[in-house]
């Protein structure tokens, strides 16, 4: 027997409920700077819904970098904020709900 969904009470195979996560949150992508002047790619504003992990996991291969989710929030080691919005765009996430600050 397949897993039911607890949000929406559909079989896993046939649950909606990530794409429906995907599909409301706005997403901020910045850069920082950290401990000795190293940059630090920030995304924030993806909710609990969407498994930040595997996100964050795909991101780190893709870019060959380190990252950590750090307070809800994913930080990659380096600047990629370009790149990294392609990539989520990629992953499902609408194109018009990511902000990218210079």
């Amino acid at each position: 027997m397949s897993e039911i969904c607890q949000k929406c009470g559909l079989p896993k195979q046939l649950c909606v409920c990530t794409a429906i996560a995907k599909e409301e949150e706005k997403i901020k992508i910045y850069s920082e700077r950290k401990r000795y002047r190293k940059t630090m790619t920030v995304i924030e504003g993806i909710s609990k819904d969407v498994n930040k992990k595997d996100i964050l996991t795909k991101l780190k291969t893709k870019f060959a970098c380190g990252g950590t989710i750090k307070d809800g929030d994913m930080e990659l080691q380096g600047d990629h904020r370009k790149k990294a919005k392609e990539m989520l765009v990629k992953l499902g996430f609408p194109e018009d709900m990511i902000e990218v600050s210079d």
